[in-house]
């Protein structure tokens, strides 16, 4: 396996009142594991081997120089003694309730009673597998026990502790936490850790005994058992390791006095083995699984690190390594001017809540991240919104940023018109790594924002429970292979899985253009030269992308973009409609021998539908050598074709 800023006001409209966004339905580097089978990765790399046990490793890659992680002997002798400890201790609740007075506070404090009252009369959660996974139940059993424990700690009612027992207790009497697919029982772990730390002093000793067992024996218990079996997950580079740890880190600080031993165990060993997956955000805060499972592995980076804090007054330098203080800077730059997302890598386009963009306010003081939460909270923030809100930064804050970024570890670039505009002109492309965790064969892809429309769009993922989806099937299933995506396709084949595409030229500016390398994704088709430029023309209104290709033997090339507009053919132009409005695509090269053409893309069950999705191409055959230049002009913009120049020739003269 490879390792690899939002429009407020836009992301405002497009959360509406709708409550916070689960992460993704799961990851999946290790989907095949829970089946018993040894090809556990995308791609079909079998899961790494942990190596050894993880403890007191000093040479971890991304450590502070010199630092040494905390050994089993010293890494609870700070704890804090006695409930709750974890997260929100009790002189915390005080700054929550002032912060009420402040009408967003407010809202989500409303919607949050809202929720638990409506939890007060939903059935107890029962152990149901959707395919190998438990996860959906553990990640309802988290939101319940967060939000009922929260209100019962801000109201002292006595409503919302009676119906968080009754949940904790039933689900304490499962058989197990599904160990086979451990992000199950680290989620739960965590649900577990929060229920038995805040509502300690409130549970009857039975209730207390019955929790911590199951704490015990059905999550932390299991999570020594897979360091023991040095389970992948363990070294991981990617969210695994963040969820896994996060979970377990929660869990043992909560029984860190009770079960000292056990706590130790874990606890040195995910704080010298959460920096390999920290390291991943270095050094500007992307995230190769894509924007999806940088919800999700930033939810329980934030979740470990926080319980750390709380509990030990420390997070041991976690939080301060290289990267993570940029964290939030991805996901503000990989959404559009409409809301949406550049949702590579097994990710939906729609952004939703994000509460950790509140913890990484505070923790990095940035008045631009709170801003930022707040537009992807909405109205109706979740309890992570309410206990974590920061009232800080406003849309000047956001003006400040580039328009324009290279997030240099996953190879993508952000390039917009203006911030705060929600008619603003983006592009989102892609070169990146087709090995990392999560990828499409989609070395070139892009999305298209203009006139508060999402032109280009990428389909995202698919159904995770169909046949090898996370195996050697993957890229069998359209929404995976490259005929899916919004790049070039050579003689109706994939690109290459293992191939990486750098991007290799970034200017900003008036101007803006990034050039990325495609070569080695078409390599094995006797493709010599694959380039793509991407530029925003004429005060950043217009959109040119540009392919250049060379080919050591005649070639077919398909050129692709995948929208939900309505097309309108004639010849070299293509008149897109949608919302209102209108886009104009035209074909600037080659000038003989190509034409638009339009189709619509049907996919029915087992592979989630597709619905009103078309597709625009260019058809070239026994191609040896080509350019492909398409412009995209949204109405208002001017409609003069600008000349076609080679991608060499952008750097000294501009597109």
């Amino acid at each position: 396996m490879r390792r690899p800023l939002f429009v407020v006001a836009a992301l405002l409209c497009a959360c509406g009142d709708s409550s916070t966004s689960d992460p993704p339905s799961d990851d999946a580097a290790s989907d095949a594991a829970s089946d018993g089978a040894s090809d556990t990765s995308i791609g079909g790399d079998a899961a790494p081997d942990a190596g050894g046990d993880g403890g007191g490793d000093g040479g971890v890659p991304g450590w502070p120089t010199a630092y040494t992680p905390p050994t089993e002997a010293t890494v609870l002798s700070t704890l804090v003694a006695g409930h709750p400890r974890l997260v929100v201790r009790d002189a915390d609740l005080a700054a929550i309730k002032a912060s009420l007075t402040d009408p967003v506070a407010k809202g989500y404090y409303t919607a949050l009673v809202a929720r638990g009252d409506a939890m007060l009369t939903a059935p107890v959660s029962e152990r149901v597998l959707v395919g190998p996974r438990l996860l959906a139940v553990s990640r309802e059993v988290l939101k319940r026990t967060y939000t009922l424990a929260l209100l019962h700690r801000l109201t002292g009612d006595a409503k919302y502790l009676d119906r968080a027992v009754k949940e904790l207790v039933h689900v304490a009497g499962f058989s197990d936490w599904n160990p086979s697919h451990f992000l199950d029982v680290a989620e739960m772990s965590y649900a577990f850790a929060i229920g038995y730390d805040w509502l300690h002093a409130s549970l009857s000793p039975a209730d207390r005994k019955t929790i911590a067992d199951a704490l015990v024996t059905k999550g932390l218990g299991e999570g020594k058992k897979a360091y023991d079996a040095k389970a992948w997950w363990t070294t991981d580079p990617f969210n695994w390791n963040l969820v896994c740890h996060g979970g377990l880190t929660a869990g043992a600080l909560a029984v860190a006095d009770e079960q000292p031993a056990l706590a130790k165990f874990l606890l040195a060993r995910a704080i010298a083995n959460v920096p390999k997956a920290l390291a991943s955000y270095a050094p500007d805060g992307a995230w190769a699984e894509g924007p999806g499972y940088w919800g999700y592995a930033t939810q329980y980076a934030v979740a470990g690190i926080a319980s750390l804090k709380s509990a030990l007054g420390t997070d041991f330098g976690l939080s301060a390594l290289p990267g993570f203080s940029k964290a939030a800077l991805f996901r503000l730059g990989n959404v559009g001017p409409t809301g949406l997302s550049f949702n590579f890598a097994d990710a939906d386009s729609a952004e939703g809540d994000e509460p950790p963009l509140f913890w990484l306010a505070r923790r990095f003081e940035s008045p631009l991240y709170a801003y930022g939460a707040r537009g992807a909270a909405g109205k109706n923030g979740s309890y992570g919104d309410l206990m974590w809100y920061d009232a800080r930064g406003n849309a000047a804050d956001l003006a400040k940023e580039p328009t324009e970024t290279w997030f240099h570890v996953a190879d993508i670039v952000s390039m917009r018109s203006s911030w705060g505009d929600a008619n603003a002109v983006w592009v989102g492309f892609k070169g990146g790594d087709n090995g990392a965790n999560h990828s499409d064969l989609d070395l070139g892809d892009f999305v298209f924002d203009a006139l508060g429309q999402r032109w280009a769009i990428d389909l995202g993922p698919d159904n995770y429970d169909l046949t090898g989806y996370f195996g050697k099937e993957r890229y069998t299933y359209y929404r995976k292979a490259t005929i899916g995506q919004n790049t070039l396709l050579v003689d109706g084949k994939n690109q290459d899985e293992a191939a990486k595409a750098p991007i290799t030229g970034f200017v900003v500016g008036p101007v803006p253009w990034a050039i990325a390398d495609l070569s080695k994704g078409y390599a094995p088709l006797g493709v010599t030269k694959a380039q793509r430029g991407v530029a925003l023309l004429d005060g950043k209104t217009r959109l040119l992308v540009e392919d250049e290709l060379e080919a050591s033997k005649g070639v077919g090339v398909v050129w692709t973009m995948h929208t939900k507009a309505t097309v309108a053919i004639a010849g070299t132009k293509a008149t897109l409609t949608q919302g209102g409005k209108t886009l104009t695509v035209s074909l600037l090269a080659p000038t003989a021998g190509a034409a638009l053409s339009v189709v619509d893309v049907n996919l029915a069950a087992p592979q989630n539908p597709t619905t009103g999705v078309r597709k625009l191409q260019i058809k070239l055959t026994g191609t040896t050598s080509t350019r492909i230049a398409v412009l995209f002009v949204p109405e208002g913009a001017k409609t003069d074709a600008p000349a076609v120049k080679s991608l060499a020739t952008w750097a000294s003269a501009g597109p």
